[in-house]
């Protein structure tokens, strides 16, 4: 059961379907209404070694091109919420994780619409993600040596550890500046880059995931609103 104190989906400020309500001028036309709001499932994968599997959306995308998430896709009819999250983390990543290899629950609701901001443009897609914490028994090196991502869909990955983790939780979205990196943090992260049937590791400053979603204009590279959630969800879970 999903815990009461996560109904209903979470959003934020600035999303979209609320904005919508607040301006009738500004209604969907009704190739859109018709489309509806989908169902999601987004998975964060620990490590034993504490470290979570974020992606980097391939830039060929339709919706969220080169945001970081963690690996998740549609709800099919009659599918279980942890099979949607095991199907979709195998098809994006290559890990096939057995039974008995890991535990799981709930963390919360999200509601997420593209674009994320009506600046951009009226929202094109609509979905309700649940997201489920999966904390595998294996390390994050063990998992990365199984891992074949699916280049279509991932142009980058990251184990990332829990204090840029924590900062990461801890930016907002929707504010004017980009992000600023901690002193104790390092000032890159380990990633690791796919490009033409082949992959190499490389640096990316941490700054990048620290990006908040810009108020107006073009977005950037960063990580999603909605994982931001999760990852707070994931601390508490934590204690």
């Amino acid at each position: 059961p999903v815990p009461s104190r996560h109904l209903p989906p979470q959003r934020p400020p600035f999303c979209p379907a609320k904005r919508l309500g607040e301006q009738p001028a500004l209604a969907l036309p009704a190739e859109l209404r018709d489309r509806g709001v989908a169902a999601g499932v987004a998975v964060l994968l620990e490590a034993n070694t504490g470290r979570i599997l974020l992606t980097r959306r391939a830039g060929t995308l339709s919706i969220f091109p080169n945001i970081w998430v963690p690996p998740g896709g549609h709800v099919e009819p009659d599918e279980e919420l942890l099979d949607v999250g095991l199907r979709e983390l195998e098809e994006e990543t290559g890990l096939c994780l057995e039974a008995g290899t890991f535990t799981w629950r709930m963390l919360g609701l999200w509601e997420s619409v593209y674009p994320p901001l009506l600046s951009r443009g009226l929202p094109r897609r609509h979905h309700v993600v649940t997201y489920l914490l999966l904390r595998s028994a294996e390390s994050h090196q063990q998992l990365e040596a199984r891992m074949r991502p699916s280049e279509s869909e991932v142009s980058a990955y990251a184990w990332l550890e829990p204090p840029v983790l924590e900062a990461i939780a801890a930016t907002e979205d929707g504010a004017e500046s980009l992000g600023n990196v901690p002193n104790a943090l390092p000032v890159t992260v380990g990633i690791t880059e796919l490009r033409n049937g082949s992959s190499s590791t490389t640096q990316l400053p941490t700054a990048t995931f620290l990006n908040a979603a810009p108020a107006e204009g073009e977005d950037v590279e960063r990580v999603s609103t909605g994982t931001k959630f999760a990852l707070r969800l994931w601390l508490e879970a934590r204690g």
